[in-house]
């Protein structure tokens, strides 16, 4: 049982990140000082949407320049907090260098910021976003797993430098993380592992994330003869920055929590926006089949290799949140306003051109 004090700072790694944001301002809300660790805090337009937020809010923020890569140069931002949330790490799937662009500073980043916890007396527990891409690493990975559902007992073992490096990113970075909390006594480690995550993003001139070129993909005419049936897992944004925030403050929060609301696929997440918005973008009515897929697949997009296609179009997605509802007390946004708020804050940015 970790009881976190609400009157002492909270560091965030990672802050201007599209999950961070939203955690931010559910800590700054809440009263709460938050130490948000960022890359360049001299970058006004990559943090003024957090200051926006403090200013009509309870608690204060106070930024810090870190690296992922930069040993130690988390500690001045850690200095008195007793709850560290770690959601820095890079989510991109196109991507020349893995081993540079994905490995190293998902797992070098989190051996930093788990080393300085340990050298910062105040630190009580940390929470790590870690994903779903740790627990599986294809769609037919549900159908191999015990019961043909995924749990927090499960990992992914198929991934490789070569093959969903993202994912194999995910999973050495998760599993140092608990090698390190059980090398030591001083604090508790939590990981949030979300599925897919959807929803609208709190500074719209940095839609980065993997999320919205799904979403420009489907409104900008890219899958227009058809959405695969490539099946995930869904979760809104704003539920995953509340399961962060319940980790880090339930005192009994333990070990790995699923954070997904929604088995689904690709198509059926564009089937949600065609009545609101089907008229004025050019919106996939249809699936495509997946012999198509095999055929053109690998020529549009490098990370659509056969084997991936084999491996998760026409296949079911499966997991098990009932531990995170049942010990958080999380509830899931229905997948239609994810996808719909999504959506809107690419229209609002002038993301794509009506029909």
């Amino acid at each position: 049982m970790t009881q976190i004090d609400k009157t002492k700072p909270v560091l965030v790694t990672g802050a201007t990140g599209y999950v961070a944001g939203w955690l931010v301002k559910k800590l700054l809300e809440e009263g709460i000082t938050v130490h948000a660790a960022v890359r360049d805090p001299n970058k006004k337009e990559k943090v003024a949407h957090l200051d926006a937020i403090a200013a009509k809010s309870k608690g204060s923020i106070k930024y810090f320049k870190s690296d992922l890569l930069d040993k130690g140069s988390y500690a001045e931002a850690m200095k008195g907090c007793e709850l560290v949330y770690h959601t820095a790490s890079p989510f991109t799937l196109e991507v020349k260098d893995p081993q540079k662009d994905l490995i190293d500073p998902a797992v070098k980043g989190t051996e930093n910021v788990l080393e300085t916890a340990n050298q910062t007396p105040s630190v009580k527990r940390v929470v790590v976003t870690s994903s779903c891409a740790a627990i599986y690493c294809d769609a037919i990975d549900c159908q191999n797993a015990p019961g043909g559902i995924l749990t927090e007992d499960v990992w992914n073992t198929t991934s490789s430098l070569d093959y969903q490096p993202y994912s194999y990113s995910k999973t050495l970075a998760e599993k140092r993380a608990w090698e390190m909390a059980k090398a030591q006594k001083q604090w508790d480690l939590v990981t949030i592992n979300p599925s897919f995550v959807m929803g609208p993003p709190l500074n719209t001139k940095e839609t980065t994330s993997e999320s919205f070129n799904i979403l420009k993909q489907m409104g900008d005419g890219t899958m227009k003869s058809g959405a695969p049936k490539m099946a995930i897992g869904l979760v809104d944004v704003r539920d995953v920055a509340n399961a962060h925030f319940a980790a880090g403050f339930t005192p009994s929060a333990h070990g790995r929590y699923i954070t997904s609301g929604h088995n689904t696929n690709f198509y059926e997440m564009a089937m949600t926006l065609q009545p609101k918005f089907g008229n004025e973008f050019p919106l996939p009515k249809k699936a495509i089949p997946k012999w198509l897929l095999m055929l053109i697949g690998p020529m549009v997009n490098k990370a659509f290799s056969r084997k991936m296609i084999k491996r998760n179009i026409d296949v079911e997605w499966r997991a098990d949140n009932s531990k995170i509802k049942k010990e958080l007390g999380i509830t899931f946004r229905p997948m239609k306003e994810s996808m719909e708020d999504g959506f809107q804050a690419l229209v609002d940015n002038n993301i794509f051109k009506k029909k």
